[in-house]
């Protein structure tokens, strides 16, 4: 019931939003979190009911993603066709897939050509790894089309280190950075594959240094921000990665996870206001993400406000019933609220489906000593020990060594 009252809250929430003037940025977030859960048919909906839609090239594309998601292929045309008379060239990339998926490799390669030529452009990486070419790309069309150089050399060889630095392999990407820097000394794409060495070699300072100083240059490059908000992460400066985030966020970049990136980076600075604040608009683009309910829980728990934490991690819990991390976290939060009972049955639930969490098995040992249990505690302390825990040394001296 609580679960159906919750999704009824929601869903009044964003039908009042569009009635009332929903921003064009929240329908485009709401749109990508519909879309990355798989639920294409509510992102048509939302959008069709969007005033002024049919003047918007970015919310025109969007729902023609959605209706390319449930193979409309001829209005998903409309839609990308529509988005290209208003801003030229942002749906051509959008025909391209359609037209791959079609089979007609000379038709989707015309439009890609198009976009490939306007700002629009998509990384090698991104074309490259797009499911929709894969009807096509064993075709003689599409192996002439990857002649041209789409590409500079600097581009190519940053896309090659960015594989390289994902893959852990330092060496081969510092060795390619060498040839990058002495054939394009200054280039920013040379700047830029190196600081993420520097993030893959942890050297974060150095790293932060050069997202800031390419940023000097470019304000606005989306690329360079989520670096330099990572590289800020990593450091363990959530400051400086939530003014990163924020300004993505003020781009108007349609990425929802922003604002749960966000959120964290403000739990880390104490700032829960803003935290929640961030975490609850979240949750209305994606009321069922799991990592968001939980955030929004810890938050509330670390604001002492356990009443209100249980509530997200039981939502939780109703939405993931076979995840031992959501009882885990409830039984984290009766803990602190000194209900034992309740948090030995959920630290319980957890380990029958994760028997081997030496922290669930501490924890449940300690609410059992508090529950005057102290033999059953004892096995537990046991297990979480030769699970290597050695925390548990100190409960199993105290209380299981006579």
């Amino acid at each position: 019931m609580m679960k159906k009252k919750f999704l009824i809250f929601i869903s009044a929430f964003l039908l009042t939003g569009l009635v009332s003037g929903q921003s064009t940025y929240d329908l485009l977030l709401s749109a990508k979190a519909l879309a990355g859960a798989g639920k294409p048919n509510q992102v048509i909906e939302l959008l069709s009911a969007a005033s002024g839609i049919n003047n918007n090239s970015r919310l025109l594309t969007a729902r023609a993603e959605a209706k390319l998601m449930v193979g409309d292929y001829t209005r998903a045309i409309d839609d990308f066709s529509a988005a290209n008379k208003i801003a030229e060239y942002s749906g051509e990339y959008g025909l391209a897939k359609i037209y791959a998926l079609k089979g007609d490799a000379t038709t989707s390669l015309y439009h890609l050509e198009i976009s490939m030529r306007s700002t629009f452009r998509k990384s090698e990486s991104e074309i490259l790894l797009e499911p929709a070419f894969a009807r096509i790309e064993n075709r003689p069309e599409w192996r002439l089309f990857w002649k041209k150089e789409w590409y500079s050399v600097p581009e190519k060889k940053v896309s090659e280190i960015e594989y390289y630095v994902k893959s852990g392999n330092t060496v081969e990407a510092q060795n390619m950075l060498q040839e990058l820097e002495r054939d394009y000394p200054g280039n920013p794409e040379a700047i830029y594959a190196g600081a993420l060495i520097k993030i893959g070699s942890g050297k974060y300072g150095e790293a932060v240094k050069s997202f800031s100083d390419l940023l000097k240059r470019e304000p606005e490059n989306e690329k360079y921000l989520r670096a330099l908000a990572s590289a800020q992460s990593s450091m363990s400066n959530p400051a400086g990665a939530s003014a990163a985030y924020s300004q993505l966020i003020n781009m108007e970049t349609d990425d929802p996870e922003l604002f749960m990136l966000r959120a964290e980076c403000y739990r880390k600075t104490g700032e829960r206001e803003k935290a929640m604040t961030d975490i609850t608009k979240y949750l209305t683009f994606n009321q069922e993400n799991k990592a968001a309910l939980r955030l929004a829980g810890k938050i509330e728990s670390s604001a002492g406000n356990n009443l209100k934490a249980l509530e997200y991690f039981s939502q939780n819990l109703r939405l993931h019933p076979n995840d031992p991390e959501c009882y885990i976290d409830r039984g984290n939060s009766y803990f602190l609220s000194k209900s034992w009972q309740w948090a030995i049955n959920d630290f319980s639930m957890s380990l029958d489906l994760d028997p081997d969490n030496s922290e669930a098995w501490l924890s449940k040992g300690i609410a059992l000593v508090n529950s005057g249990k102290t033999v059953d505690a004892c096995h537990d302390f046991r297990q979480s020990f030769a699970l290597g825990n050695k925390k548990a040394v100190e409960y199993i001296s105290k209380y299981c060594i006579k």
